[in-house]
């Protein structure tokens, strides 16, 4: 079955960096371009980055574009994203998705940007 596992959260003070990790497994992972949402509490879902299935482009929301690097090894079946100049706005829970495979969503990891 489709999974997504996400991992690299944790607590990091404004300024810091943290590298998210996303294994998935259950489909053919190359085929895909792949996303990165976050979930702030209280707020609806949003799109973070995304990819294509080759890393031959990337898109970002405005709000991370300049700090936030999405990439991916196909060999590996696993999308990172590079967080840097963390805010406190980035806290969120933050999951990774196959775009177009379905409703299908790992269990997340949180990112809290404190001091």
């Amino acid at each position: 079955q489709v999974q997504f596992v996400e991992s690299g959260g944790g607590l990091v003070q404004p300024g810091g960096s943290l590298r998210l990790s996303c294994a998935a497994s259950g489909f053919t992972f190359s085929n895909y371009i792949m996303n990165w949402y976050r979930q702030a509490a209280g707020k609806e879902r949003e799109l973070v980055a995304r990819i294509s299935s080759t890393s031959d482009w990337r898109n970002y929301a405005d709000s991370v574009k300049g700090r936030f690097t999405i990439s991916r090894d196909n060999a590996k079946n696993t999308v990172y994203l590079q967080m840097n100049s963390l805010k406190p706005e980035d806290t969120a829970v933050y999951f990774c998705n196959a775009h177009r495979l379905g409703p299908y969503w790992g269990q997340g990891t949180q990112v809290t940007v404190s001091s």
